[in-house]
């Protein structure tokens, strides 16, 4: 049931927006032709409809689709207003620049504009607040508790839109007494049951979850409803058995050669627009400081092979050898004073990364993936002892960007580390073109916003 209420809470959401695009539209005609609006609607149409797929996806983009900001707080409103803007940017240039149609609607673009950012707004608070209404939300009960149940149960209060509600929190030692947890469920008006304990080492927990299957609860282990809702997969909640259960049970051999053959493609393609770039980068990175135009770095791929990134020196030329590291290797920092002025503005764009659309045409990454770390790190003592099952990461290519990378754009520690992994595991669980797409898209909020590090 809860699945349910989730797609139905999509669709509702890209439905919703998709009916107050074209009622607009309709409002707008109305006002400006009257009795004669269905012939202007017929030559409107297609190059609104144009409009209105760019704006979906500015929408996507800028996370607009994303649940968790489904809230009607000021960094919601702010991102809606950014959203309205681009698209009217949008908008204006497709009518003036590219007049293929044969209109240029000034009043009723003017119109259509004012009355869809009033419908707009109107539409994103209700629905934010209809989310959120009791009815829609899953009671959920948890079973045992954990460092990880106590972070889902946290994150579930703080986010009220994701549809869950927690009603009751059972101890492991109330857990052993509840005998009749079939009249627990019922009085509490449970609809999902977490728990925290494995059901294969709890014969006393099966007989009970095996009693309840006549109200159609739905019980799911802690692993998978951390993932659901978060995203990541919690490291430290599972086991060997993990991964056997979820990433040998299928090879996407199809998924692998389809993405190979973009890669390529899409390599070639911007790669041609880099090189037309570079005398523009030596010049500004050569007048910023001395050293090279480019640095490479070691880096572990799949199956742990080593190879060399390429990037664009954004760093000052410290070492003798033109790196920033005289020390050798460590971890770059937020505000690291090894920043050039020029540097600062290639990592916010992700600029300097773009040589290693060569490293992507070899084959060594793909466009999406864990992003690759250096040998120093990947293979430290001291990171694989506290950070467990990190080397499964180097079981697929890594990437130029990411899902660690845009759910969790930081990297300076053991910790960020750890973080990072349980989103990377996340993505080669579930890697597919959609979820590439996904954080392709994603990424080029980042790029246009300059959130890069």
């Amino acid at each position: 049931m809860n699945m349910i209420i989730g797609k139905i809470k999509k669709i509702l959401l890209w439905g919703g927006d998709i009916a107050v695009l074209y009622l607009a539209l309709f409002l707008t005609l109305l006002i400006r032709y009257e009795n004669t609006w269905p012939k202007q609607w017929h030559i409107h149409l297609i190059p609104f409809t144009i409009i209105y797929f760019s704006a979906l996806l500015v929408f996507y983009i800028i996370g607009l689709y994303d649940i968790t900001l489904a809230r009607n707080n000021l960094y919601f409103f702010l991102t809606l207003v950014k959203a309205l803007v681009i698209n009217a940017a949008m908008a204006i240039s497709f009518f003036y620049f590219i007049p293929y149609f044969g209109i240029t609607p000034k009043t009723n673009l003017f119109i259509n504009l004012i009355i869809f950012a009033a419908l707009f707004i109107g539409w994103r608070q209700l629905y934010n607040h209809l989310i959120k209404t009791p009815t829609l939300l899953n009671n959920v009960l948890v079973l045992g508790q954990n460092q990880e149940s106590k972070e889902l149960i946290q994150y579930i209060k703080n986010n009220p839109q994701l549809g869950y509600h927690i009603k009751k929190i059972a101890e492991i030692d109330e857990v052993k007494i509840l005998y009749d947890l079939i009249e627990v469920l019922i009085q509490e008006k449970i609809q999902v049951v977490v728990t925290t304990i494995n059901p294969y080492k709890d014969t006393n927990l099966v007989r009970n979850l095996y009693q309840c299957i006549p109200l159609k609860i739905t019980v799911v282990d802690l692993p998978t409803f951390y993932e659901k809702i978060t995203g990541k997969i919690p490291v430290s909640a599972i086991e060997e058995i993990w991964f056997l259960e979820n990433l040998m049970t299928e090879q996407k051999a199809f998924f692998e050669g389809t993405k190979r053959i973009f890669d390529i493609i899409f390599s070639l393609t911007l790669g041609l627009i880099t090189l037309v770039l570079i005398p523009f980068f030596y010049l500004i990175i050569k007048l910023d400081s001395s050293g090279s135009l480019l640095i490479r770095q070691k880096r572990v791929g799949r199956d742990n092979r080593i190879f060399e990134l390429i990037k664009l020196r954004s760093m000052f030329a410290l070492a003798p050898d033109g790196s920033a590291e005289k020390n050798g290797a460590q971890w770059t920092k937020e505000k690291d004073k090894r920043v050039t002025r020029v540097g600062k503005w290639l990592r916010k764009t992700r600029l300097d990364e773009l040589p290693q659309l060569w490293n992507v045409l070899k084959g060594e990454i793909s466009f999406v993936g864990p992003r690759p770390e250096r040998p120093e790190f990947a293979f430290s003592n001291d990171l694989l002892s506290k950070i467990p099952f990190y080397q499964i990461r180097h079981t697929i290519k890594p990437g130029l960007t990411g899902w660690a990378q845009i759910k969790y754009p930081y990297g300076s520690s053991v910790e960020d580390t750890l973080q990072k992994l349980q989103y990377d595991l996340y993505y080669i669980k579930n890697r597919s073109l959609i979820l590439d797409l996904a954080v392709i898209l994603k990424t080029i909020k980042i790029v246009l916003s300059g959130g890069g590090r």
